[in-house]
């Protein structure tokens, strides 16, 4: 028996229109992870997507995930709070069309609630901005955190497409 989802495609064309949060915490970094560590990419989306059906990469052997990460359009960040790890989110630049797509982001449920989200993509699209990008963009849908859309929207992203499919 197949599952209605509902999935929305946001986009945000300028970071002039990013609206951050006011609760900067102070106590969380994020950082660039360099070198690349595919191990880091693979818990994340493990760890985090068990959650919200993320399916796709379970599939994929440690070679998909190394050359994935080493890839140089692929650019992962982390959250961390001291030593420990809190949340991550994936760039994918795509030079070509001067976007940026927000390929993965999200936090371990221990960090959830907390509004880090907030933070996460924030720090996402203004990273994403530093590659001299028109637009970065993001899908979501109806199976993700349930304020993950909220979030979208509060941060100035705009939604320009929808659709309904079936899981």
């Amino acid at each position: 028996m197949s599952k209605k989802v509902e999935r929305n495609y946001l986009e945000i064309n300028s970071i002039e229109e990013l609206n951050e949060p006011n609760n900067l915490a102070s106590d969380f970094l994020i950082e660039l992870v360099q070198p690349d560590n595919f191990q880091l990419n693979k818990f994340f989306y493990k760890k985090i997507g068990k959650s919200h059906h993320w399916v796709d990469r379970l599939v994929w052997t440690d070679k998909k995930w190394i050359n994935y990460t080493s890839d140089k359009s692929v650019k992962t960040f982390v959250l961390k709070k001291k030593d420990d790890l809190a949340g991550y989110f994936e760039l994918i630049i795509h030079k070509d069309r001067k976007e940026v797509e927000i390929a993965y982001l999200g936090l371990l449920e221990e960090y959830q609630n907390q509004k880090l989200g907030s933070l996460l993509l924030s720090s996402a699209i203004k990273n994403a901005f530093k590659e001299k990008t028109n637009r970065v963009w993001v899908h979501t849908c109806s199976l993700d955190h349930k304020n993950a859309l909220k979030n979208y929207l509060s941060r100035g992203m705009k939604i320009f497409k929808k659709e309904t499919i079936s899981i």
